[in-house]
């Protein structure tokens, strides 16, 4: 599980939207909005273009990758970041344009998530750090 830091927290959500064929197609924008919802530092200097993203220095979580699909098919990820602030991360990815999914949901004495889609459609969890 990843972990990112907390954003400032704006006030818009927006329904999901469907992907273009240009998001689909184009791992720099996937890399764009991941790096700006987390503070991912993604290193794409590689003869693939592929864009890593190491673990972080200290606490859990690991590192992963992000790209295009090779033969430009809808792209496919499903994940949980952990953050301290699931509202102000789904105001962030809205604001880089995600859509929110499930709303900051609390499960007593289990877990505080939230789900959104990236400019893809990717879903992608939040849970409370």
């Amino acid at each position: 599980m990843a972990r990112a830091g907390a954003h400032a927290p704006g006030k818009r959500l927006t329904a999901p939207r469907e992907p273009d064929g240009e998001t689909l197609a184009n791992g720099e924008t996937l890399k764009q909005f991941y790096a700006g919802v987390f503070g991912w530092q993604v290193d794409s200097g590689n003869p693939m273009d592929y864009g890593m993203v190491a673990a972080p220095e200290q606490g859990p979580g690991i590192g992963g990758g992000i790209s295009a699909s090779a033969d430009g098919a809808s792209s496919y990820a499903t994940f949980y970041v952990a953050v301290d602030d699931p509202q102000a991360t789904l105001d962030a990815a809205v604001a880089a344009g995600g859509s929110v999914v499930m709303g900051v949901t609390e499960i007593p004495d289990v877990v505080t998530l939230a789900q959104f889609r990236d400019p893809a459609g990717n879903l992608i969890g939040l849970i409370r750090a």
